[in-house]
């Protein structure tokens, strides 16, 4: 059943229980928000998003008041623009005035609304906040100055990830993002997966492995699907330089949306790893038709894929044609998607004609 009121003068219908946030997006209208994100449940902590509403007392937070019939909804009001210019202002005076090295210039969302409202940082001689960072885990990065409580980094991690790692801790003035009962993260539960790094809206937690690597405006931002196993997941490669400096997710990735596991975010080294193979190797003796090296080994020579394919065949179909098709055993990998999988599988029964094939994750 639909309701119907008024938004900054315009006609909108939407759905019984819509919040006033949502029917004003339906509508195109933008309401400025930051401790709400959709994929979360809403606590209207930030009042980002106030609003005025006909007849009500007091400005509304539009995250969590639920439309009512006839409703009468104004979302630039001056009541509620100057709230939030004090909102700001009041995150300011225990903010750091980092801004030209913070790692999330351009893409931080507090920024982006002390531009849109023209807040001036503001003169402050009253306490701050000191923390610094003693958490050893190798993957997130803890600044706690630049936290402004909003909690999206807690429901993330209780709503999404179900691991109820971050909560807060103490009380008034010190009152902070905690780990646990104020632990290390790793100690905590923490699996790495960087979900609360996705969820930030600030720089208070970011990935450790990408700090001076490169920021927004550096890097090129490339989608791809992450190679770690056949789910499917997608993320962007954030590139500068022709290296991969970071691993970012997006929400509307349609396997994932902004959720990766830690070695899809985080374990992209392997990349630029002198060591890695670039290029198919077969043994020499295969390459040339010279007889087995007595140790059954012999040198490593760089071929393309094509000859290093037929080789295998090769090999393949005289093994079978010697000692019969059970002789062969293919194993097959969670690395895969299904479709590889059930491919090989085909290969093995129909092409070879054995049963004899196994899955790396059953062992």
């Amino acid at each position: 059943m639909g309701v119907s009121l008024t938004i900054n003068g315009r006609r909108v219908t939407v759905p019984e229980g819509t919040t006033i946030l949502e029917a004003a997006r339906l509508a195109g209208i933008k309401i400025p928000t930051l401790c709400h994100h959709p994929d979360l449940t809403n606590v209207g902590a930030c009042r980002m998003c106030v609003v005025s509403v006909e007849g009500a007392r007091g400005l509304q937070t539009a995250c969590t008041t639920p439309v009512a019939e006839g409703m009468v909804v104004d979302t630039e009001s001056a009541e509620a623009r100057e709230a939030r210019r004090f909102v700001l202002t009041m995150l300011l005076t225990d903010h750091p005035n980092d801004c030209m090295t913070c790692e999330v210039n351009g893409e931080c969302e507090l920024q982006d609304l002390v531009y849109d409202y023209g807040v001036e940082w503001p003169d402050h001689t009253g306490a701050r906040h000191t923390y610094v960072d003693e958490d050893p885990n190798p993957f997130i990065a803890i600044d706690l100055e630049k936290c402004i409580l909003c909690g999206r980094c807690v429901r993330a991690c209780a709503e999404i990830q179900c691991r109820d790692v971050w909560n807060f801790g103490y009380r008034g003035f010190e009152t902070r993002l905690i780990a646990g009962a104020a632990q290390q993260l790793l100690e905590a539960g923490c699996e790495s997966c960087g979900q609360c790094v996705a969820y930030c809206p600030v720089g208070a937690l970011y990935d450790k492995m990408s700090i001076g690597q490169g920021r927004l405006s550096q890097v090129t931002r490339v989608r791809t699907t992450c190679t770690y196993c056949g789910v499917g997941c997608q993320l962007e490669l954030n590139v500068r330089d022709n290296r991969i400096v970071r691993v970012t997710s997006f929400r509307d990735a349609p396997v994932n949306g902004l959720s990766l596991c830690v070695k899809g975010r985080y374990g992209y080294d392997f990349v630029h790893h002198p060591d890695r193979l670039t290029k198919p190797r077969v043994r020499r003796y295969l390459l040339d038709g010279s007889p087995r090296p007595a140790d059954g080994r012999g040198e490593w020579v760089e071929v393309d894929w094509d000859t290093a394919l037929d080789i295998t065949a090769r090999k393949l179909r005289e093994i079978r044609d010697t000692y019969g098709a059970d002789a062969i055993g293919f194993l097959s990998s969670a690395k895969c998607t299904n479709e590889e999988n059930y491919l090989l599988q085909k290969l093995a029964r129909q092409v070879i004609g054995t049963n004899n094939i196994d899955h790396c994750a059953r062992l």
